[in-house]
């Protein structure tokens, strides 16, 4: 079985993918099993010495991987050469972590005890088609770090990055199975991740109905898993913050990547008493946001994915309810633009469920406590920004909002040197920061006696 990838940008046929079948996919995970032996036996300079090699051969094929994003994924140029920095980045920060994944002395009575953190052993990882190479990483670098094997299965949509990935994983020393990837369907690779006993551990990122399905599965066999879903993050702007500043960038935290992020910050709660200024505000700054040929420095936003996904965010626009719009290409492409919607009531459907496109709803509160019931009326918890002046308030607000990641007057969700993660029907888990690759250990207490 296989494949037909289309460009988004042009709606022209590309590359035909061979999907990997569920016998292929038994012997990838044998090879895996047998091939981390060796990997977790290295020392870890060395296994640190490959990883960096690895980060090498990224930084290296940084243009060719960001030109694959464009044609593959539809992604801005820019922000694809971001984003391939972004994966030896990750790579660079866990080649660190083999020397320094120390275990514990405890103070016992009769001996000495310690504890080691041993390698989990061969590591399913299911990657969405928005961020293929980025959140790939994520798993993939903490991982190895601490001496799995791992198998990636990128989305059906977008493998191209993730493939050459693991040719350059090949190029850069990372030993025969330890790292491989399986493009194919998720019903055939995916599940095999979750019914196979000798896969220790699966990683996860895609929507919430699909990570149940999963963790329902690995229930079976007390298999781990970390997963990241969706989201309906809020972007919550008081009176008193710069309400300017709020509107001119608001644009970038719902439409980057045409909406299509996790962490989008598509709900904007805004104080009645500055909810007219601040539309005015975010009117100016959607209608400069620049939609257009991927592959133009200058373009912030290409198209959405697919024809099918381009259906899918459309059918939550009711014109009555759109505020304002930005522009977008006509002709080939599955183009659409940035759409503001004003919905009159909480319970509207753009203000309940994860849009994944660049729409976003603005909706005014009245105070604080309206603002965090607001917030917090959703099944997600995943990110979101709070906007004031006022420490105290940052403070109430930041913990009283049901999220896992928040940033103050600012947009940023991710860094690969801290946590990242959902509360509620948004995840399960960490990953990135500092103790990631913990998450794919398990931890081994040993008593010595002292006689």
């Amino acid at each position: 079985m296989s494949y037909q990838l289309v460009n988004p940008a042009t709606a022209e046929a590309m590359e035909t993918i061979e999907h990997t079948s569920l016998d292929q996919t038994d012997d990838a995970i044998a090879q895996a099993k047998s091939a981390q032996r060796h990997w977790a036996g290295l020392a870890p300079a060395e296994r640190a010495e490959i990883l960096r090699s690895f980060a090498d051969a990224v930084a290296k094929d940084v243009e060719n991987l960001a030109a694959l994003e464009v044609r593959n994924s539809g992604h801005p140029i820019s922000q694809a050469r971001w984003e391939a920095n972004h994966v030896r980045n990750v790579l660079e920060y866990y080649a660190g972590a083999p020397e320094r994944l120390m275990g514990k002395q405890i103070p016992v009575a009769g001996g000495i005890d310690i504890t080691f953190h041993e390698p989990l052993g061969v590591v399913g990882i299911i990657t969405p088609w928005n961020f293929p190479m980025t959140i790939a990483s994520w798993g993939f670098a903490p991982a190895l770090a601490a001496g799995n094997a791992v198998i990636v299965k990128p989305a059906e949509w977008t493998p191209l990055t993730t493939i050459r990935l693991g040719e350059l994983a090949r190029e850069a020393g990372v030993p025969e199975g330890v790292f491989q990837v399986l493009p194919g369907r998720g019903s055939v690779i995916g599940n095999r991740f979750v019914t196979h006993e000798d896969v220790r551990k699966v990683v996860f990122t895609g929507s919430t109905e699909v990570g149940k399905t999963i963790m329902r599965g690995a229930a079976d066999q007390i298999k781990r898993v970390t997963l990241e879903l969706g989201g309906k993050s809020a972007n919550i702007v008081f009176a008193d913050a710069d309400v300017d500043k709020a509107a001119a960038t608001a644009p970038s935290s719902v439409f980057e990547n045409a909406g299509q992020d996790c962490c989008a910050r598509s709900r904007i709660l805004v104080e009645a008493s500055v909810y007219d200024r601040f539309m005015q505000g975010l009117e100016k700054s959607v209608a400069a946001f620049a939609v257009g040929d991927p592959t133009k420095d200058e373009t912030e936003m290409g198209p959405l994915v697919t024809s099918v996904h381009r259906d899918s965010v459309a059918s939550f626009v009711d014109d009555d309810k759109v505020a304002f719009r930005g522009s977008a290409p006509t002709g080939p492409g599955n183009w659409f633009a940035p759409t503001v919607l004003a919905p009159t009531s909480l319970d509207d459907r753009c203000m309940r469920e994860e849009i994944f496109g660049p729409v976003v709803a603005v909706v005014p509160f009245k105070d604080e406590a309206e603002a965090l019931e607001i917030a917090n009326s959703t099944e997600y918890g995943l990110s979101g920004s709070i906007w004031t002046r006022d420490v105290g308030r940052v403070i109430r607000v930041a913990r009283g909002v049901e999220s896992g990641n928040l940033s103050v007057n600012s947009h940023s969700s991710v860094r690969y040197s801290t946590p990242f993660g959902g509360f509620k029907q948004s995840g399960l888990g960490r990953e990135l920061g500092p103790d990631a690759p913990l998450h794919f250990t398990e931890e081994k207490n040993v008593f010595i006696p002292n006689d």
